[in-house]
């Protein structure tokens, strides 16, 4: 039985591992993906855009956040067969380091 609850631990560890962001990485790919919009570090370039740096829309659930970048949002296209889901984790793991 310890044995068993054990595995499961560690089952859910490596899960939570392999899902976890990686900030750096979401740096990149929002650079080359996303700043021609949403500028460098957050400030917008198009006057739709949300803020990032002042934390616009970053009170969203990861889910919600995922489903815009998945599937557009206004003028946004949709990066849904572009960007795998671990990279969107991660756009959004970086834009959440903008607002401070």
């Amino acid at each position: 039985m310890k044995n068993a609850i054990l595995m499961a631990l560690l089952a859910m560890l490596a899960t939570t591992a392999a899902q976890a962001a990686d900030p750096m990485n979401g740096r990149q790919i929002y650079e080359m993906n996303c700043a021609v919009c949403h500028g460098v570090g957050g400030h917008p370039v198009l006057p739709s855009a949300p803020s990032f740096a002042k934390g616009e829309r970053m009170m969203q659930p990861d889910t919600m956040l995922i489903d815009s970048i998945e599937n557009g949002k206004n003028v946004m296209p949709g990066f849904f067969g572009i960007l795998r889901r671990q990279e969107i984790r991660d756009v959004i793991a970086y834009l959440r380091t903008l607002h401070r």
